[in-house]
């Protein structure tokens, strides 16, 4: 064993040197020998012993705190099985309130709008100054079901006296990607959103306001293939219900493109009959639009341009005056933002709507009154329709042609916190002939302005 070679060792040293080894007695080597005997052995143990295991360590809780532990979660499943038992589980709430002040020049109206009848729609209400609470909720199945409540100044305000801004269900089909969809929903046309929350300014543009629809009413499906989205349906346009003698509904359908995180662009239609005010019943339509993305750093671009056309809904009649002649757009809408903070956002948007044909008239917009009710060729607070001097003289030049409309909205966005955004807007609406009335002079000028501001706080 290794534990003899000090001894061989102290042996070898003795031959090697004789006379070291003679001048020692052999008492001391025998008590040389046996002290290194005794150390072998004490080695011999020590090897042969088995070494204790080492104490063990102490992980994860304490007893205490594993009591703690298994009560939280008996708790928590106990919390989850009743939010299943009464319909909490998927549901998810939001909501949104924008109270909103206005200034109108030649309207001489300045002051908080909020929640107001929609009975009459103009660009200086539209859905401003809104409050919205949404229920939407989603089952293990994948299917989807969505409310919507917006009193006043809603979908359901323009359409109806109704608070149901939206009432719909999703059902998947053979895929979560293929889905069946029905209900009442809002117009998916465009690059602006109904929602203060999604939309910069407070104020909407021309092509939002007067050449697109409202709402669907029907069925149709929602397929998502790599980039590309297509929705579609057979529905009402703008009504919840068809009338008697009505049977021709509307196609309607939106397809999107994400090109990538940065841009992407959409078009949809509209095809079918619609509500007329000129006749009261419904004329054929057609509308076609596309809009697109770019945003990119500090940098948000938007546009849209579209066109359309519904039979007899026009301002002017033909020769015999009974019969209303067709009415003809086409219209461009364009915004920028750039993020001076980020919190902060300068916006700048133009719009164009170009409607001469058969003295103007918009997709829901012709039959215009004034303040007595009597019919007139032109609406003095939106600007749309013939030269206003034509209702005084209607010998002059230009009273068998619309006015082609534009509007300039300059503003800025700023965000408070998470929740609450500032927003206010300089807006200037005009005209190629004088279609906006001074409400205390009762003359028509070809420019109007407005001042708009409001704070949307959302959860």
């Amino acid at each position: 064993m290794k534990f003899w070679k000090p001894a061989a060792l102290t042996l070898a040293l003795a031959a090697a040197y004789p006379g070291v080894a003679l001048a020692q007695s052999n008492a001391d080597l025998l008590k040389e020998m046996k002290a290194l005997r005794d150390r072998v052995g004490e080695l011999e143990k020590k090897l042969g012993e088995k070494p204790a295991p080492a104490a063990e360590k102490q992980w994860g809780m304490t007893p205490e705190q594993l009591q703690d532990f298994n009560r939280i979660a008996v708790k928590t499943e106990a919390t989850e099985d009743n939010l299943a038992a009464q319909g909490f589980k998927g549901l998810t709430v939001s909501g949104f309130i924008e109270p909103t002040y206005i200034y109108n020049k030649l309207q001489h109206r300045a002051g908080f709008q909020f929640l107001n009848d929609q009975s009459i729609f103009a660009y200086d209400t539209s859905y401003m100054g809104s409050a919205s609470i949404d229920f939407t909720k989603e089952t293990d199945s994948g299917t989807k079901w969505k409310l919507t409540l917006t009193p006043n100044r809603g979908v359901g305000g323009v359409i109806g006296a109704s608070i149901v801004q939206e009432a719909s269900v999703s059902v998947p089909l053979t895929d979560l990607a293929t889905r069946l969809i029905a209900g009442q929903i809002p117009d998916w046309s465009g690059y602006e959103y109904q929602q203060p929350t999604l939309n910069p300014f407070t104020s909407h543009n021309l092509l939002y306001d007067f050449t697109l629809p409202t709402s669907y009413t029907g069925a149709g499906m929602d397929v998502k293939t790599g980039k590309w989205e297509f929705k579609g349906m057979l529905a009402n346009v703008n009504k919840t219900i068809r009338q008697e003698g009505e049977k021709t509904p509307v196609i309607v359908y939106r397809g999107d493109y994400s090109m990538n995180e940065y841009a992407g662009f959409g078009f949809a239609g509209l095809h079918g009959k619609a509500f007329n005010f000129n006749t009261s019943g419904s004329t054929a339509a057609n509308l076609l639009e596309a809009d697109g993305y770019y945003t990119r750093g500090d940098w948000t671009y938007q546009g849209q341009v579209g066109m359309g056309m519904q039979r007899q809904a026009a301002v002017l009649t033909d020769s015999s005056g009974t019969t209303f002649l067709d009415a003809k757009w086409w219209g461009l809408s364009g915004l920028m933002g750039y993020t001076i903070t980020p919190r902060l956002q300068a916006l700048a948007r133009a719009d164009y709507i170009r409607n001469k044909k058969n003295g103007g008239g918009l997709f829901g917009y012709t039959a215009f009154t004034d303040a007595s009710g009597t019919a007139v060729p032109v609406d003095g607070r939106n600007g749309l329709g013939v030269n206003g001097n034509c209702i005084a003289d209607p010998t002059l030049p230009d009273c068998a042609t619309g006015s082609n409309r534009y509007a300039l909205t300059v503003g800025m966005k700023y965000a408070f916190n998470p929740s609450t955004t500032f927003k206010a807007e300089f807006r200037l609406d005009g005209s190629n002939k004088p279609v906006f009335l001074d409400i205390k002079s009762l003359t028509y000028h070809k420019t109007n302005q407005m001042l708009g501001t409001s704070v949307v706080v959302f959860f």
